[in-house]
């Protein structure tokens, strides 16, 4: 029998060759927001591997939307440029679809590299003043940011929509819109972030209207035969925050918006949460989603073992299963998993003598 892991996957107008995603991985090597030649290694080991779909980075909207000065972005030419450079090579090396993720930082923004120290950039530093639903900083001590306006609001939307359509003329098969791990529409979403008294705070319904706002700017701004998909924290981890019950209402007026696809995360709004950790520990969260929404899901965290991603297909939890630390180390899991799953390998033909497969047989070359 055929494994669910290397069926297809249609996901609007796109067809993944299989349900293995590579999920967005910060680099913050970026230059003035523009990809280099890290980002199209990077991006390009994973086409050779053979995912279904390359997610790249979490891609600021705008400058003061990026999380650190090495982040990229999506709002030059120059940086589209240099993604349509990288979307070029990705899609002549491999038959994986490429999808990036469009974000704003929104009060987590302005920070120092990781393998830096982390931490707040200071404006003599190069750090810009940073803006969010309500003026309640990320961690004590940190300035307040600003509380968007109603020209501020306009302004993220439009330029989340020019995002997109940059996307989309940089051949990008797939648009997710950022909406967990406590950057900006996370931040409108739980009202532990989102003390507004207008029409955007309050009640769920007020909440949502932002980041729904912004993906509909963001579908109608993307070629109509690409889908949209948008990624969430299915809960906020800390009690009277975002939760389970209110992540399905959005999924499903994310649904009617002509959303494709929810991809499941948790956490990372705020750093009281206490997260419970283990193999697949988010996937219960997708399979909730899948039910309770009716609309595809792809799962994240700790998935590591093919067989382990096969098991979360086959019993319905999930409609793909995304990798990000596992990929970074095992570049080849996919076809790693096609060796486990007794599937056949499609591997580019300069590599294709590593196929154990063929093992023992003459290796035959181009005349």
């Amino acid at each position: 029998m055929a494994s669910r892991l290397f069926s297809p996957l249609a996901l609007g107008g796109v067809v993944l060759p299989n349900r293995v995603v590579v999920a967005p991985m910060c680099q913050y090597s970026a230059e003035h927001g523009v990809p280099g030649d890290w980002h199209l290694v990077h991006l390009g080991q994973f086409a050779l591997g053979g995912p279904g779909l390359i997610l790249a980075e979490a891609t600021a909207v705008s400058p003061e939307g990026r999380i650190t000065p090495g982040c990229t972005g999506l709002y030059s030419d120059a940086c589209e440029a240099g993604f349509a450079r990288i979307v070029a090579f990705c899609r002549s090396v491999g038959e994986g679809k490429l999808g990036i993720q469009l974000s704003h930082s929104g009060r987590k923004g302005s920070t120092v590299a990781p393998w830096l120290g982390g931490g707040r950039l200071e404006p003599d530093g190069g750090g810009w003043p940073t803006e969010a639903p309500s003026a309640l900083p990320y961690l004590p001590g940190w300035p307040a940011p600003r509380a968007l306006d109603a020209d501020g609001l306009g302004r993220v939307r439009d330029a989340f929509a020019a995002a997109a359509a940059r996307a989309g003329r940089a051949g990008f098969d797939l648009v997710e819109l950022h909406a967990a791990h406590g950057y900006l529409l996370h931040q409108f979403l739980s009202p532990l972030t989102n003390l507004r008294t207008d029409a955007y705070g309050g009640s769920l319904e007020n909440r949502m209207r932002f980041p729904l706002e912004v993906f509909a700017a963001v579908r109608a701004a993307f070629p109509a035969d690409r889908p949209v998909i948008v990624r969430i924290s299915a809960t906020d981890w800390i009690e009277g925050g975002w939760d389970p019950a209110q992540s399905v209402a959005l999924a499903r007026a994310l649904k009617a918006l002509g959303c494709a696809a929810i991809h499941v995360s948790s956490g990372g709004l705020d750093q009281r949460q206490r997260l419970t950790v283990g193999p697949g520990y988010q996937v219960g969260f997708a399979a909730a989603m899948r039910g309770g929404a009716d609309l595809p899901v792809i799962a994240v965290g700790q998935i590591t073992d093919p067989v382990q991603a096969e098991t979360i297909l086959a019993t319905g939890q999930a409609d793909a299963v995304a990798l990000a630390r596992g990929m970074l180390w095992d570049p080849r899991w996919t076809w790693r998993a096609a060796v486990a799953l007794g599937e056949e390998l499609r591997i580019p033909a300069p590599y294709a003598r590593a196929n154990p497969a063929l093992r023992g047989k003459p290796f035959v070359t181009r005349s």
